[in-house]
């Protein structure tokens, strides 16, 4: 296989419906064995493009090849030998077995008579067990749950040996389950089949971690194509989708939602992945959060920054170093209580220890997760991450009251 070789093309393709242009100038080249994501609000172009690659719409303008080959020159049996399609149409064949359903696909392969040969019917029970639906061969497909039912429509369209697989929003009303199940599938075939799979989903996360190539699509073109490691930045994703109050990272490979900040001032002592969850549920709850020294390598520094979190962020090093500190001090000062996350400080972070310190001279509330720092001077001993909101609260209140 080479790995420049395309299998399906566009050249100033503009594509829509009765000669009014939805997408634009669009140029793209989709390699063999490919998983491709096509993103972007509703409304943008992703099934425009998807229905115009398969054939279902006529070009406005430009050109669409396959195996380099026009795509309008191929006859329909032969292009269902190179290409399979899975769109979001709802199909409710009557009295079909899965079986019989999933071997119609084997339309372009039998003859006149549609008569299944020894291989037609091996093929059936291959893209089956491609997609771990072996178990409901004898049922009928009406009596099918949705994940079932996309699993079986993978099947059918597997069942016609493609080299391209065109999808739309393929993990659409499934619950988590088949989600996960259905996107793995679709993954294991780019990397086992030699398949090139195009789809367009909603998922950004999922996308970012199955695909070989995503392709961006707003305002009636495409504003990016190529690796979601170089292409998905926060900043990027924002703009894609609007966004104000979430942001995509991309070393989390995720969105983040980002609260109000109308609340508490809380200073969050994390490090070492520790602060992560404490910064999510607070955040939940609108405060404004800020964070103790974090270099700049820790999960919690991701979790952090994604969430808008006022973090002091240092190069690793050996050490917290003495100008971080007194950030992040400042920081501390105006924030009505600390919450130390339970990091260890006897290592690299130990110099924010001086932070926990400092807490309880100024007789801030703290409250730790840390088992073996003592529950005095201040200390609020928290058992459980979700009683930390309340816990909060109470102490805060009381202190106001007094």
């Amino acid at each position: 296989m080479s790995e420049n070789k395309s299998v399906l093309s566009c050249e100033n393709l503009s594509a829509g419906y009765e000669g009014k242009a939805v997408l634009s100038n669009v140029n793209l080249h989709f390699r063999e064995a490919q998983f491709i994501s096509l993103l972007g609000p509703n409304g943008t172009g992703k099934t425009t493009l998807l229905r115009t690659l398969s054939r279902h719409l006529k070009p406005i303008s430009g050109a669409v090849t396959i195996d380099g080959r026009p795509l309008a020159s191929l006859h329909q049996s032969e292009l269902a030998k190179i290409m399979a399609v899975v769109l979001t149409d709802r199909i409710t064949p009557p009295l079909f077995s899965v079986f019989e359903f999933v071997a119609l696909g084997r339309y372009p392969h039998t003859n006149f008579l549609g008569r299944l040969t020894k291989r037609d019917k091996a093929v059936v029970e291959r893209a089956l067990s491609d997609v771990h639906a072996t178990d409901l061969r004898k049922r009928e497909f009406t009596s099918l749950s949705d994940g079932e039912r996309q699993k079986v429509l993978v099947a059918r369209a597997l069942a016609q040996e493609p080299q391209v697989l065109l999808l739309d929003e393929p993990t659409s009303h499934l619950d988590l389950k088949h989600r996960v199940e259905v996107m793995s599938i679709l993954r294991e075939l780019c990397a086992s089949g030699h398949i090139t799979v195009i789809a367009s989903l909603h998922d950004v996360d999922i996308a970012a971690k199955v695909s070989d190539q995503v392709v961006l699509m707003k305002n009636g073109g495409i504003t990016a194509f190529g690796a979601p490691e170089e292409v998905l930045s926060s900043r990027v994703v924002s703009e894609l989708y609007d966004f104000t109050s979430a942001s995509f990272s991309r070393k989390l490979g995720s969105l983040e939602l980002q609260g109000k900040k109308s609340g508490r001032e809380i200073f969050v002592v994390g490090g070492m992945g520790c602060g992560a969850e404490i910064y999510r549920l607070l955040s939940k709850y609108n405060c404004s959060l800020h964070s103790g020294v974090l270099f700049s390598n820790d999960l919690d520094a991701f979790v952090a920054d994604s969430l808008g979190v006022k973090n002091i962020v240092q190069v690793p090093s050996a050490e917290v170093d003495d100008p971080s500190l007194d950030q992040a001090l400042q920081q501390m000062e105006g924030c009505d209580c600390l919450v130390d996350a339970g990091c260890d400080m006897q290592g690299i972070y130990k110099g924010n220890q001086v932070l926990l310190n400092k807490a309880a001279k100024m007789k801030k509330p703290v409250f730790c997760f840390h088992k073996t720092r003592t529950a005095d001077n201040g200390r609020v001993q928290v058992g459980k991450i979700s009683d930390l909101p309340a816990a909060i609260e109470e102490v805060l209140q009381n202190r106001a009251a007094i």
